[in-house]
C-alpha cells in the first residue's frame, strides 16, 4: 500500500509540474551579449529590453538572458556601460548572439560607472543584497569578518574580550547558523566556525551575495538564518597586479598583492598573498589584560581559471594555504615561561589550514539553458590552543562534492536543478584531557524547480534527501516566491527546514576564556550525546522604489521567524559553570527590518535602517532573552563621490557609518559575591566609523580612516580580571568595543590587465 501512495505521490508532482507547462507556454527569446573585440568576453550587466515596453532583462555573469517574445515586440535594446548601445529588429522567438562595441564617449561610461556598490535584488525570488567590491572598500575591510560594516543585515561584534574575534549575527543567530561559502562552496563551518571569517581576505572578495532566510537546497541542508557566498576575484578579469598596503595606529600593518597573468587565450591564473601582523601591547583601561591580542598571518592562494566561451567550458581550480598565530591575555604573559601555568593567564592559538577546491562548468553552445557543474573541495584545518589553564585542540579534514544539472521543462520559465551532494567530515578533537572524536559523512540528493514568467511572478521550490550516518534520513524542503503587483515593488515570502549538527566547542571557544566548569547534558545523541539542531524559518519582505524630488530610492521591510524544534542550548544562567542540553521548550527568533537608501542629489547616497531582535529561549530556569543580542539597533551610512570634469573617476570619496546598539541583556551573575555581579542589561552603544579616499588615476589612490572615532569603550569588560584563576573570572561579557578608536591609513596600486 504504502508503495502504491508512494508511485501515486510521483506521478502527481510530475503532473503538476508539467500542466503549468502546457497551459503557460509562451515564446521566448534567449541570447549572449559580448563585446566586440579580440577577446569576445561575455558583458555581465547588460540591459536587454525592448522598445517602449517595461519588459526587459539583465545578463547574468556569462552574458546571457532570456525574455519574453510576442509579435508585437520587434525591436530589441542591447545597451551596457561604456559601449554604444544597439537596437536590432527581431521577428520571431529565437537565439541571438550580439557584439558590443565599446563606445569613445567618456560622459557617457563617467554617467553609468556611478551604479549603487550594494543594492537589493528586484528579480529574484529570495530576498537577496547583492555587494560589490566598491562597497568593501568603504571602510577598513581586511578580511571577511569586517566586510559587513556598512552592511544593515549583518550584526558584527566581538565574541570576547580577550581573542579580538569578531562573530557575525544574521536575524539575531550567531554565525553557524548561516551556510557561508565561497562559490557556493561550504567554507566557514566545523572547526574553521569561530575564526574562519578572518581567513578570506577582503581584497580576495570581488562580490557578496547576502540571502536571508532558508536558502537554496543545491547548497545543503545546514543553512537556517540565511547565506552568504563571496565570490573571489577572477584570474581573467583580475588587474594585472594589485598591491594594497593597510596601516593602523594600533599598530596593525597588512599587505595584500595580487598577480594575474594570460598564459594563453583559454588558461589565466593568480598568485593572491596576504600577511597582517599586530605586535604591540596595547591595555588602555588599565585592567592588566590585552585590549586586542597579538597576532601574525600569512595566507597564500594560486588560482587558475579556464574558459573556452566557443565550445561551452569554464573551470577553476583554487589551492589556498594558511598560518595564523594569536597571543592575548595578561600583559606580562610570556608564553615562554607562563605557558599553562598560574604565573600569568594566557592563551595562545595556531592554525594550520590548507584547502583545495574545483570547479567545472559546461554550458551546451546549441542549448545554452543546459548545462553541468561539478564541484569539489578538499580541506585539512589543525587548530592548537590553549586559555588559561584550559586546552582545547581540533583538526578537521573534509572532503565536499556537489554535481548539478540545470535544464528546463517545456520553455525557458520552467527550470530545474537537480542533483547530489557528499559531504565527509573527520574531528579529532581534545578537551583538557578528554577526547571528542567522530566521523560524518553525508549523500544527498536534490530536485529544485523554478518558475518566471519574465513579467510579475518568480518561485522556487526545492526538495532534498539526505542520508547522514549520525542523522539518519531526513528531508530538507525550501520554498521561495516573488510577486510584482506593481511596478518597482518586489513582494517575498519564504520557509524552509534546516538541519545541523553542533560542533559546541568549535562554535563556542570564547567558554575557554573564564573559569566556569563546563557539562553536557547526554541524551544518548551522536554528536557529544546531542541531538542534531531543527529549525523553521518563515519569513516576508517587501520592496519599493520610488523617485523623490527626481531622485531614486528605495524601502524595504521585512520579517523573519525562526522556530527550533530542536536546539542545543549553550546555558549561561549559573554564573559558575556552562551547559550544553537538548531544547525542552520553546526558542524563537523574531526579526523585524526597515531600510531605505536614496540618492538626495547627485553624487551623495544615504542608507538608513532600524532592527528589532526578539530571541527568546526556555532555558532550565526560566524563558529569557538570549544574552548580549540587543532588541534594538539602529544604522546609518553616508557616501559622497565629488567628481571631476577632466576625470572619469572620483578623485574624492567620502564614507561614514553610525551604528546604535539598545541594551543587551547579561547572563545571570545573581549568585556572585556583589563585586562580580553585574546588572541585567548592558549601556547602550553608538560607533561611528568614517574614511575618505582620494583617487589619484585608474592606477593609484590613497585612504584615511576612522573606527570608533567617539572612542566608545566598554570599562571592566572582564570579570575578575584582577584575579584570573579565581571562581569568578569571565571574559564573555562583551556588548561594545574594547580597545576604542583606532585611525588608519592605507594605499591601493593597480595595473589593470587588457580583459579588464
Amino acid at each position: 500500500m504504502n508503495k502504491i501512495f508512494l508511485n501515486s505521490g510521483f506521478t502527481w508532482i510530475i503532473t503538476m509540474l508539467l500542466v503549468p507547462c502546457t497551459l503557460l507556454a509562451q515564446d521566448t527569446i534567449s541570447g549572449k551579449i559580448i563585446e566586440n573585440t579580440e577577446n569576445a568576453l561575455p558583458l555581465p550587466g547588460a540591459n536587454v529590453y525592448w522598445l517602449d515596453t517595461n519588459v526587459g532583462a539583465v545578463t547574468n555573469f556569462d552574458g546571457e538572458f532570456e525574455l519574453s517574445y510576442k509579435p508585437e515586440y520587434n525591436k530589441l535594446i542591447i545597451s551596457f556601460v561604456g559601449y554604444t548601445s544597439d537596437t536590432i529588429e527581431v521577428t520571431s522567438p529565437k537565439y541571438i548572439e550580439h557584439k558590443l562595441s565599446p563606445s569613445s564617449n567618456l560622459d557617457e561610461v563617467t554617467l553609468e560607472a556611478r551604479k549603487k556598490s550594494s543594492s537589493l535584488s528586484y528579480v529574484t525570488p529570495q530576498n537577496t543584497t547583492f555587494v560589490s567590491s566598491d562597497e568593501l572598500l568603504k571602510a577598513a575591510c581586511c578580511n571577511l569578518s569586517e566586510s559587513f560594516e556598512t552592511n544593515p543585515s549583518i550584526d558584527v561584534n566581538f565574541a570576547d574580550a580577550v581573542s579580538g574575534t569578531k562573530q557575525i549575527k544574521m536575524l539575531g543567530l550567531t554565525s553557524p547558523y548561516i551556510l557561508i561559502a565561497t562559490e557556493n562552496i561550504p567554507t566557514v563551518r566545523g572547526a574553521s566556525q569561530s575564526y574562519g571569517m578572518s581567513f578570506i581576505p577582503g581584497t580576495w572578495v570581488e562580490s557578496i551575495q547576502i540571502t536571508k532566510g532558508a536558502g537554496s537546497v543545491v547548497n545543503g541542508y545546514e543553512s537556517i538564518a540565511g547565506q552568504i557566498n563571496a565570490e573571489l576575484v577572477k584570474p581573467k578579469t583580475d588587474n594585472a597586479l594589485f598591491v594594497n598596503l593597510f596601516a593602523a595606529a594600533s599598530e596593525r600593518v597588512e599587505l595584500n598583492t595580487h598577480i594575474n597573468t594570460d598564459l594563453n587565450e583559454k588558461w589565466s591564473t593568480g598568485l593572491y598573498l596576504h600577511g597582517n601582523i599586530h605586535q604591540q601591547k596595547h591595555d588602555r583601561n588599565n585592567d592588566g589584560f590585552l585590549d586586542m591580542p597579538l597576532y601574525k598571518q600569512y595566507n597564500i592562494m594560486n588560482r587558475w581559471q579556464y574558459l573556452d566561451s566557443e565550445k561551452g567550458w569554464v573551470g577553476f581550480l583554487n589551492l589556498n594555504y594558511l598560518q595564523d598565530e594569536k597571543q592575548s591575555g595578561q600583559v606580562n604573559f610570556n608564553p615562554d615561561t607562563d605557558k599553562l601555568t598560574t604565573n600569568f593567564w594566557g592563551s595562545e592559538i595556531f592554525t594550520n589550514r590548507f584547502q583545495a577546491s574545483s570547479k567545472i562548468g559546461y554550458v551546451d553552445p546549441e542549448i545554452p539553458w543546459r548545462s553541468v557543474g561539478f564541484q569539489n573541495a578538499f580541506s585539512y584545518h589543525k587548530q592548537d590552543s590553549y586559555y588559561g589553564l584550559n586546552v582545547y585542540n581540533i583538526t578537521q579534514n573534509s572532503w565536499y562534492s556537489n554535481l548539478i544539472y540545470n535544464s528546463i521543462i517545456s520553455d525557458s520559465r520552467h527550470k530545474i536543478k537537480t542533483g547530489l551532494n557528499y559531504t565527509f567530515d573527520s574531528y579529532k578533537e581534545d578537551v583538557g584531557t578528554t577526547n571528542f572524536s567522530r566521523t560524518e559523512y553525508d549523500l544527498g540528493a536534490f530536485f529544485e524547480y523554478a518558475f518566471d514568467n519574465l513579467e510579475a511572478l518568480t518561485l522556487t521550490a526545492g526538495l532534498r534527501v539526505d542520508y547522514n550516518n549520525l542523522l539518519g534520513t531526513f528531508i530538507t524542503p525550501r520554498f521561495h516566491a516573488r510577486y510584482t503587483p506593481w511596478e518597482k515593488s518586489a513582494l517575498r515570502v519564504s520557509f524552509g527546514r534546516g538541519k545541523r549538527s553542533a560542533n559546541i566547542f568549535a562554535e563556542n571557544q570564547n567558554i575557554f576564556s573564564t573559569n566556569r566548569t563546563i557539562s553536557i547534558e547526554n541524551t544518548g545523541g551522536n554528536i557529544y550525546g546531542l541531538d542534531p539542531e531543527i529549525a523553521w524559518n518563515y519569513g516576508v519582505s517587501f520592496l519599493q522604489g520610488f523617485n523623490l524630488f527626481n531622485r531614486k530610492g528605495d524601502v524595504a521591510v521585512d520579517f523573519y521567524r525562526t522556530n527550533f524544534t530542536n536546539q542545543v542550548v549553550v546555558d549561561y544562567e549559573n554564573p559558575q559553570a556552562i551547559q550544553f542540553y537538548n531544547l525542552d521548550g520553546e526558542s524563537v527568533a523574531n526579526s523585524f527590518q526597515i531600510e531605505t537608501s536614496y540618492n538626495p542629489f547627485t553624487h551623495f547616497n544615504m542608507k538608513l535602517a532600524y532592527k528589532n531582535y526578539k530571541v527568546t529561549t526556555d532555558y532550565k530556569s526560566g524563558n529569557f532573552q538570549k544574552p548580549l543580542t540587543p532588541e534594538h539597533r539602529f544604522f546609518a551610512n553616508v557616501s559622497y563621490e565629488l567628481y571631476s570634469e577632466e576625470k572619469p573617476t572620483a578623485p574624492w570619496k567620502f564614507d561614514a557609518t553610525y551604528n546604535w546598539l539598545g541594551k543587551q541583556r547579561f547572563s545571570n551573575t545573581s549568585s556572585n559575591p556583589p563585586e562580580f555581579q553585574l546588572g541585567e542589561f548592558s549601556k547602550t552603544v553608538g560607533t561611528l566609523n568614517a574614511q575618505i579616499t582620494k583617487v589619484f588615476n585608474n592606477s593609484f589612490e590613497v585612504y584615511v580612516g576612522g573606527e570608533n572615532i567617539t572612542n566608545v569603550r566598554q570599562n571592566n569588560p572582564i570579570l575578575g580580571a584582577e584575579n584570573p584563576f579565581g571562581t569568578y573570572f569571565d571574559t564573555g561579557f562583551v556588548y561594545g568595543p574594547v580597545f576604542g578608536s583606532n585611525y588608519y591609513a592605507g594605499l591601493r596600486y593597480k595595473i589593470p590587465s587588457k580583459n579588464n
